[in-house]
C-alpha cells in the first residue's frame, strides 16, 4: 500500500480543479452573458487566469478594468458576442470575485490521509488582491496569482513524455547525491512509471496497426518513434551508474556488520529505501530493454502492414466500425440501403446441410447387430507397459537437459552466445546434443524466448516456498535450476534472451525430426547473455 503514501498531496492537485468547476457550474449567471456550456465557462476562466498570471509575472497592476478591457478585446476578435461596456466589466467582476474568489469565502477540499485514517482539509486559493494607487491617487484593487494559482495554470502545460523522464531522472540523481532516499524512492518510481507508460503506448500502437494500419497516421508513427528513441537514449548507462552507486551504499551498510535490529530507525529506513531503489533500478533496466525490443517490433510490423496494403491496391477495404456502424448510429435512415453491403454475401448458393426428403425414405440398418458376445483375452502386463513409458520419458527429458545444458555452458564460456555462433562452433561436433530432434529444439527455443528474462534466484525461492507435483514433461524452470546447480554456474544472477536486431536467418542442415526424417531448418538468430 506504499502507493497511497502522501495521498493528500495528490488530492490537493485534484482539488484545484474540482473546487473551480463546482464554483462555476453551479452559477446560472453565465447565461446572462450567452455562455451556456461548461466548455465555454472553462475556456474563458483559464483565459482570464493566464492574463492575470502574465501581469503577476511582470509585477504590474491588474485591476477589474484591465481584465474587462482584455475580455472585450478577445471577444471582439474571437467570440463575437454582443456585449456592452457595462456587460464586459460585470463579466470580469463575476469571474474574478465570484468564481475565482468564491465571493470572499474560504475554499476547501477534503483529501483522505491513509496514514492518519482521516480526511484532511485542504485550503484552495487561486488569486489574491492588494490595494494600489494609480495616477491622481486613484485607489484600486489589483489582483495577482497565488502559489496555488501558479501551480494549477502551469500544470495545464504538460511536459513532453521524454522530458518528464529526464526531469524525474535529474531529481532522482539530485536526491540520491544528497542521500535523501525517501524522495529518491518516489523519483525512481516515477521514472519506472514513465518507462512502463512508454511500453504500453508502443503496444497500443501495435494493436491499432494490426487492426487497421491505414488508421494510424505517419505523424503518430513518427512521434512515437522519436519519443522511444529519446527515452532509451543514454538512459541505460545512467541507470547502470545509479545502480552501482546504490549497490555500493548498501554494501557499506552490510560491511559494518551491524544487526538490522541494532540500527536506529533513521538508518533502518535509509537501508530499506536503498533496497527499494535498487529493486526499481533493476526493473527500470529491464523495462528499458523491453522498450527497445518493442521499438524494433513496431517498426517491423508497420513496414510489413504497409507493404501488405501496397500489394492489395486493387482491393478496396474499409473499417467496418468507422465506415458502417458509426455512420448508421449517426443516421439511422442509412439502414434503407444496408442490403447493398450484405447482398454480395448471398450471391453464392449455400451448402446443403440437411435434405428434408431423407426423412421420408425407408430407413435401412447401417450395420449388423452383434450376433453374439465375443470375448478375447489379451496378454497384457501393465507394470511392464508403464515401465517402458517411464523409460521413454526419462530418455526424452535427458535430451532436453543435454541440449539446454550445452547452450548454457557455451553462453558462460563465451560470455554470451548466439545461434549463429553455436552453428559455427559446436553444431558440427555436437549436433545430436544441441539439436537431438527438431521438435525438442523448437520447444526449448520457444520457452526461452517466452521467458525473455530469467532470474535464477527467484526460481529457487519459488521452489522453496511452493510445493508442486512433477508433470513428467519438459519444464524450463525446473530443468534450468538443475543445470545451474553446478559450481561454476551458480554465479549467474540473470539470463537474457532476445532475437538479434540484424534479423539474420540461421540454417541448420540435415536435422532429424521425431519420425526419423532429415530436414533443413531455418530460424531467426537468437542471442543469450547473462549477468
Amino acid at each position: 500500500m506504499n502507493f497511497l503514501k502522501d495521498f493528500p498531496k495528490r488530492m490537493k492537485s485534484v482539488g484545484r480543479y474540482v473546487v473551480l468547476m463546482k464554483n462555476s457550474f453551479q452559477k446560472t449567471t453565465w447565461k446572462q452573458y450567452g455562455i451556456e456550456t461548461a466548455d465555454e465557462q472553462m475556456n474563458i476562466i483559464f483565459t482570464v487566469l493566464l492574463y492575470i498570471m502574465e501581469y503577476s509575472l511582470k509585477e504590474e497592476n491588474c485591476t477589474i478594468d484591465d481584465i474587462g478591457e482584455f475580455i472585450g478585446t478577445i471577444n471582439d476578435q474571437y467570440f463575437k458576442k454582443q456585449y456592452s461596456y457595462d456587460d464586459i466589466r460585470k463579466l470580469a467582476d463575476f469571474i474574478v470575485n465570484e468564481i475565482l474568489s468564491n465571493s470572499g469565502n474560504a475554499m476547501y477540499f477534503s483529501g483522505y490521509d491513509y496514514e492518519k485514517k482521516e480526511y484532511q482539509e485542504i485550503h484552495i486559493n487561486y488569486i489574491a488582491n492588494k490595494i494600489v494607487y494609480l495616477e491622481n491617487s486613484v485607489r484600486r484593487t489589483s489582483y495577482y496569482l497565488t502559489e496555488e494559482g501558479y501551480n494549477m495554470v502551469l500544470s495545464t502545460m504538460e511536459l513532453e513524455n521524454n522530458l518528464k523522464l529526464t526531469v524525474h531522472e535529474m531529481l532522482f540523481k539530485l536526491h540520491l547525491e544528497k542521500a535523501d532516499y525517501g524522495r529518491a524512492v518516489n523519483d525512481i518510481k516515477n521514472v519506472f512509471d514513465q518507462l512502463r507508460i512508454q511500453t504500453q503506448k508502443i503496444q497500443e500502437a501495435m494493436r491499432r496497426i494490426r487492426q487497421n494500419a491505414l488508421s494510424y497516421s505517419v505523424e503518430e508513427y513518427r512521434q512515437i518513434i522519436e519519443e522511444t528513441i529519446k527515452t532509451v537514449e543514454d538512459t541505460r548507462q545512467k541507470f547502470k551508474a545509479h545502480k552501482e552507486i546504490v549497490e555500493q551504499r548498501v554494501l557499506e551498510f552490510e560491511k559494518q556488520e551491524i544487526h538490522i535490529h541494532s540500527l536506529s530507525k533513521k538508518d533502518a529506513d535509509r537501508l530499506e529505501n536503498l533496497k527499494v531503489i535498487e529493486g526499481f533500478l533493476s526493473r527500470s533496466l529491464d523495462e528499458h530493454q523491453r522498450i527497445l525490443n518493442d521499438h524494433f517490433d513496431l517498426k517491423s510490423l508497420y513496414d510489413m502492414e504497409l507493404e501488405n496494403y501496397s500489394n492489395m491496391t486493387m482491393v478496396q477495404r474499409f473499417h467496418m466500425r468507422s465506415e458502417l456502424y458509426d455512420r448508421i448510429l449517426r443516421d439511422s435512415s442509412l439502414l434503407e440501403n444496408i442490403h447493398q453491403i450484405f447482398q454480395p454475401l448471398f450471391w453464392r448458393n449455400t451448402d446443403k446441410v440437411y435434405h428434408p426428403g431423407k426423412a421420408f425414405e425407408v430407413q435401412k440398418r447401417i450395420r449388423k447387430a452383434d450376433s453374439e458376445d465375443e470375448t478375447m483375452e489379451l496378454g497384457f502386463d501393465e507394470e511392464l507397459y508403464q515401465g517402458e513409458l517411464e523409460k521413454k520419458r526419462r530418455e526424452r527429458l535427458k535430451k532436453y537437459s543435454e541440449s539446454l545444458s550445452l547452450l548454457i555452458k557455451e553462453m558462460v564460456r563465451n560470455n554470451g552466445i548466439s545461434l549463429a555462433k553455436l552453428k559455427e562452433t559446436v553444431f558440427e561436433e555436437q549436433k545430436d546434443l544441441l539439436i537431438p530432434s527438431l521438435e525438442i529444439f523448437r520447444e526449448i527455443m520457444i520457452e526461452l524466448l517466452s521467458a525473455h528474462i530469467i532470474y535464477p534466484e527467484e526460481l529457487r525461492r519459488e521452489r522453496r516456498e511452493y510445493l508442486s507435483e512433477t508433470s513428467g514433461q519438459f519444464q524450463l524452470n525446473e530443468m534450468l535450476l538443475d543445470i545451474l546447480e553446478e559450481n561454476h554456474l551458480q554465479k549467474i544472477k540473470k539470463i537474457c534472451i532476445r532475437r538479434c536486431e540484424d534479423k539474420k536467418l540461421i540454417y541448420f542442415e540435415q536435422v532429424r525430426d521425431e519420425n526419423g526424417e532429415y530436414k533443413n531448418i531455418r530460424c531467426s538468430n537468437v542471442e543469450f547473455w547473462y549477468e
